[in-house]
């Protein structure tokens, strides 16, 4: 009876590490640009200002030409501006945003996901992570869940020391978009957590997100489609007037 109990206890506190062993998710694919069919266009006045301006554009095929949707919209970025993303920097740049540089990512990235506090809105097509007690958006260049959010218990093999409590941050991620920096493949010390999330105020940086006014990003959480392959393309004036032709970007206003 001692050898049954013994068992049936050692059996119970293994319980939470046997529902740890999760299979290996496959890597993402990255959709290119040149099949998006939407896109959100942040431009910049130089590589260190803190505060943009976002426009939407669409276009009906990858052949068409990319029109406005609505009036643009005040932004603020990284407290420390803008560098490159290895993910699309051109070929003569050497500095590129790092891990904890403060600095939002310049380039183009698909915008995956969504999550926010309450449930999916029924107005929001893009798939969705409601952000429970344990959500977490893994910062530690060492984890193996490096720049994905995350519910720890969950998960499976726990190994960050460092991570953004979802909940912990407050009404900026009340609602959020993942932007998709850094993730085809993820690369340790590349940047992490990159979101599309509410701002404190219009002249407060962020750690290298992009913030809104809530309605202004409840407006991209209504429009984002999915089946579209919306994008986020953040740039400085300059650049984006550089590379428009050459990488086909909407024509700024």
């Amino acid at each position: 009876m001692k050898r049954i109990f013994l068992i049936s206890l050692i059996t119970l506190f293994n319980l939470p590490v046997l529902a740890q062993i999760k299979t290996p998710q496959p890597p993402a694919v990255k959709i290119p640009f040149a099949e998006s069919l939407q896109a959100v266009v942040v431009s910049t006045k130089d590589a260190v200002a803190v505060q943009g301006v976002a426009r939407l554009y669409e276009r009906k095929s990858s052949k068409s030409k990319w029109k406005s949707v609505g009036d643009e919209f005040p932004v603020v970025i990284g407290r420390s501006g803008l560098a490159w993303s290895k993910d699309s920097a051109p070929e003569s740049v050497l500095d590129f945003k790092k891990e904890g540089d403060g600095k939002s990512p310049a380039g183009m990235f698909p915008l995956p996901s969504a999550f926010g506090r309450p449930d999916k809105p029924g107005e929001v097509k893009l798939s969705y992570t409601k952000l429970e007690n344990y959500s977490e958006c893994v910062d530690d260049v060492s984890s193996n869940h490096y720049n994905k959010l995350v519910d720890r218990l969950k998960v499976g093999a726990f190994d960050w020391k460092s991570s953004e409590k979802m909940l912990e941050v407050g009404p900026e991620y009340d609602l959020g978009m993942f932007v998709a920096h850094n993730s085809y493949p993820v690369k340790p010390a590349d940047g992490s957590c990159i979101f599309l999330h509410v701002w404190k105020d219009a002249t407060t940086g962020t750690l290298g997100c992009t913030a809104m006014k809530r309605d202004d990003l409840k407006r991209i959480l209504e429009w984002a489609d999915p089946i579209k392959n919306p994008y986020l393309v953040q740039l400085t004036e300059t650049d984006h007037q550089r590379y428009r032709k050459s990488w086909n970007l909407p024509k700024l206003k």
